[in-house]
């Protein structure tokens, strides 16, 4: 009894222990959080580098939210772009519209830009400034998929149009709304009243930004700040937060007065989430994704139970359709891609002395082609990138297909048939039926020749489940 009683006291004094440790740990947890919180009225600095895709939206909203969560003064979102998506930009937008946090647009460092989908986000920001040597404009709508107008792919379109607002993205060229088809018109006028709402909304420069969007116009720095375009131009962080300080700024239709001057700055970085989605969605990963998917998926049909090729091609189609879904694709390309691999596949099931074989690879290489346009920066597929998996897929269907010809040029090396060619050893009989003795076994036999028992034969030939011989060259007697 002392024994279960002793027993059961240490028992509890364990688990006691256990939770008292983890109550340790969640504190020393709770207090190492509340160190690294941020002071409040910091700058918070988020950044937009390259093309603007859906993991630069995700990552800017979900910057917002945390500054305005932690009471940010002011967020600065540092641009250095050469435009993007439609949607992401669109995003990006009403983000920064409905932010209850000022954001201060910077075009920087020295040498960066704000085109095509960087210029609306600069407009939509309460306040706007630029680092010397910058430029901005250019904000013609761009076709991202390469298609006609009236083609049914607006979807596809980006405000590079390169990243231009929704519903543009044809061809549209033109200098004004009297010329160009009737969906060039109507893009191009969709995207001149977008970005002149910005601007009245901000009170800048709207003649410019109509004359960026119709004309693909671009200033400098020092032209932006003298026609209106920014308020601002300031080479570092701490200079830009000088400036700013006592400005009024219009937020959620109230005034606000920045108090920017000597703040903390907090820099917020891509997280994991942010990076690997912008890993999977860049377009020359995403075909690549698309490419070991449906390659294993074919081989684990070819060996069934084999497993790895199976498991591994059904993650990277899963996370290929996801990035197809949010990236602006033309589905033709998505098809014949598909119909590249099922026809090269055709050919080593049912062999067509190549015409499947080729006419598989000039899908696949036209559908990648088709699958994203490489005049997006940023979001396209590199041609050097199609030519080398081309290659490489028709490489490897050749090895395939020679492989196959050679093991079916090669003498049967299982079954009844693998016999031929063989010695066996004469039992009894001939000319005529009789008896032989191959590899440990008794068969029938039928040979015009005279034989004797313990002569060496050598099968020529099966009869069902009957075998032709005839005399062994060397005549010496083998048994097989």
């Amino acid at each position: 009894m002392a024994r279960i009683v002793s027993g059961a006291t240490v028992l509890i004094f364990k688990n006691l222990s256990i939770v008292l440790l983890g109550v340790g740990l969640a504190f020393a947890a709770w207090l190492a959080s509340a160190d690294e919180a941020q002071p409040p009225g910091a700058a918070y600095v988020l950044e937009i580098k390259g093309g603007i895709g859906p993991a630069t939206s995700d990552y800017l909203i979900r910057g917002l939210e945390r500054a305005a969560e932690e009471g940010a003064a002011v967020v600065v979102l540092k641009i250095d772009t050469p435009g993007g998506l439609d949607a992401a930009t669109r995003d990006i937008n009403q983000a920064i519209l409905a932010s209850p946090v000022p954001v201060i647009g910077w075009v920087s460092p020295e040498g960066a830009r704000a085109a095509s989908a960087g210029t609306y986000i600069l407009y939509a920001c309460h306040l706007a400034a630029m680092a010397p040597a910058t430029s901005l404009g250019a904000a013609t709508p761009v076709s991202l998929t390469g298609a006609g107008p009236g083609d049914g792919a607006e979807k596809n379109k980006g405000p590079d149009r390169e990243a231009e607002p929704e519903g543009e993205g044809d061809d549209a060229e033109s200098n004004g709304p009297a010329s160009g088809t009737a969906m060039q018109r109507k893009v191009l006028n969709d995207a001149v009243a977008y970005i002149q709402s910005l601007a009245e909304l901000r009170g800048r420069n709207a003649e410019f930004a109509e004359a960026a969007v119709r004309e693909a116009s671009t200033l400098t720095a020092t032209e932006a700040h003298a026609q209106g375009v920014v308020e601002i131009l300031a080479s570092d962080l701490a200079g830009l937060l000088a400036q700013a300080d006592g400005r009024v700024v219009r937020v959620n239709e109230l005034d606000h007065t920045l108090s920017t001057a000597g703040a903390a700055v907090v820099v917020i970085e891509p997280d994991w989430r942010s990076r690997l989605l912008s890993v999977i969605t860049d377009p020359s990963v995403a075909y690549l994704l698309l490419l070991v998917g449906l390659y294993g998926l074919v081989f684990e049909g070819y060996s069934p139970g084999a497993i790895v090729p199976g498991v591994v091609g059904a993650i990277a189609l899963l996370l290929a359709l996801y990035a197809l879904q949010v990236l602006p694709v033309n589905y033709v390309g998505v098809l014949l891609i598909v119909l590249g691999v099922a026809l090269m596949t055709a050919e080593l099931v049912a062999p067509s002395f190549g015409a499947l074989g080729i006419g598989g690879l000039i899908a696949l290489m036209a559908g990648s082609l088709l699958l994203f346009d490489t005049g997006v920066p940023g979001f396209g597929v590199p041609g050097r990138l199609v030519f080398g998996v081309g290659m490489a897929s028709g490489l490897v269907f050749l090895g395939i297909l020679y492989l196959a010809l050679r093991a079916r040029n090669r003498p049967v090396s299982t079954g009844v048939g693998e016999l031929v060619g063989h010695r066996a050893q004469v039992v009894s009989g001939f000319p005529g039926v009789g008896r032989v003795h191959i590899r440990g076994e008794i068969w029938q036999a039928v040979s015009d020749d005279a034989l004797h028992a313990g002569q060496s034969v050598e099968v020529v030939g099966i009869d069902g489940l009957i075998l032709r011989v005839a005399p062994a060259l060397d005549g010496d007697p083998q048994t097989r």
